[in-house]
């Protein structure tokens, strides 16, 4: 019995000890794996030079968008129906509250730096589309490029040959979207011979196993992160190029502040991954950010916003890191096992912590 009551106490030691702030300026974000040079770049960016915050940030999620992390951020990921991969981006600063974003931005590839430009040089929050490109290459001057890859267009015309399978359609169209590629139309009574059965979750399920993102061995989605200087500024960010097949058009979660990420620097930060169309109806990061101004730790904090959008669509693939402004730090997921990086204080190198899915 004492051996038994040792052993978890030494458990429990651990689990706290994993939870504790390894001191400051502190990086920390979604994913391991590729997504680690982006935890060490911004790191190294505020113990070498005198990089803000902000700064960190930025320079992380560009990391990520130059190296193409896992495919699901920077150029050559993620098509939609039409092939053509968009970026969505967005950073906050912790201390103003003010963010800047950019969604379905068009043939440039710098994201995050767009996204800063619309933080530093505009009252707006978010601009979208091929405006937000004429923004870019206008005013930041920043290159148009095409953003498909020879891998990315093999990647979507392999869908396409397989019947457009599957998709992000529902409701009853013409061509059945569960069996063919479009272009749809509403169904007429007439014409509505056989409705789409599949559900939203359901979807879901289908759409984590497609050949496009098992083929790879892609298991990821999304860079969020948030850096703490040592002067305790906060910063955090997001940068995606979101759901592969989607509709041309869509935004997920990313560039939303308080989804795709959200910070203050009264009290933390969260930054989200996974199914933005469910994620962003509940603005996770911003929940978990107030469970904590209320007097949950990240731990807790993070599993509360992972159950809300559980307890209502059950089968849905999220996960979120959530960090106090002192670098204790947790995670929650469902749907998959979720993983995040960090790094601070002394560290000589990157952390990767497994968090495995909760249940409904």
């Amino acid at each position: 019995m004492r051996l038994y009551v040792a052993l978890i106490a030494l458990l429990r030691a651990a689990q706290t000890a994993a939870q504790a702030s390894p001191g400051l300026p502190m990086v920390i974000n979604t994913w391991g794996g590729p997504f680690t040079a982006a935890t060490d770049t911004a790191y190294l960016s505020l113990v070498a030079t005198s990089a803000s915050a902000l700064d960190a940030v930025q320079i992380g999620c560009a990391t990520c968008e130059r190296n193409q992390c896992d495919g699901s951020v920077g150029f050559g990921g993620s098509p939609d129906e039409n092939c053509e991969t968009t970026l969505d981006a967005m950073i906050q600063d912790g201390t103003t509250m003010k963010s800047g974003a950019v969604a379905g931005l068009r043939r440039v590839k710098d994201a995050i730096a767009v996204a800063r430009l619309v933080l530093d040089y505009t009252e707006h929050t978010l601009l979208a589309g091929d405006l937000a490109t004429e923004f870019a290459v206008g005013f930041g001057g920043f290159a148009e490029e095409n953003l498909t890859t020879a891998d990315s267009a093999a990647k979507c015309n392999e869908w396409r040959a397989a019947g457009c399978q599957p998709n992000y359609r529902a409701g009853l169209l013409v061509p059945d979207a569960s069996a063919s590629c479009g272009p749809y139309a509403p169904a007429t009574p007439s014409s509505a011979a056989k409705p789409k059965v599949a559900t939203r979750e359901v979807e879901l399920k289908t759409r984590k196993s497609t050949a496009y993102e098992t083929s790879a061995g892609r298991s990821h989605d999304t860079i969020s992160m948030i850096a703490i200087h040592v002067d305790g500024t906060m910063a955090a960010g997001t940068s995606t190029n979101g759901a592969s097949h989607k509709v041309p058009g869509r935004v997920g979660d990313g560039p939303i502040t308080g989804s795709g990420s959200y910070v203050d620097g009264e009290v933390g930060g969260c930054g989200a991954t996974g199914d933005g169309d469910i994620m962003m109806r509940f603005l996770p990061c911003y929940q978990a950010v107030e469970s904590m101004r209320r007097g949950m730790t990240p731990q807790e904090a993070a599993e509360d916003a992972v159950l809300r959008m559980i307890k209502k669509y059950p089968t849905a693939s999220t996960g979120i890191v959530v960090v106090n402004n002192q670098g204790e730090h947790g995670g929650a997921a469902s749907g998959w096992t979720f993983t995040y990086a960090y790094r601070g204080g002394t560290m000589n190198g990157t952390e990767v912590v497994t968090v495995p899915p909760l249940s409904a």
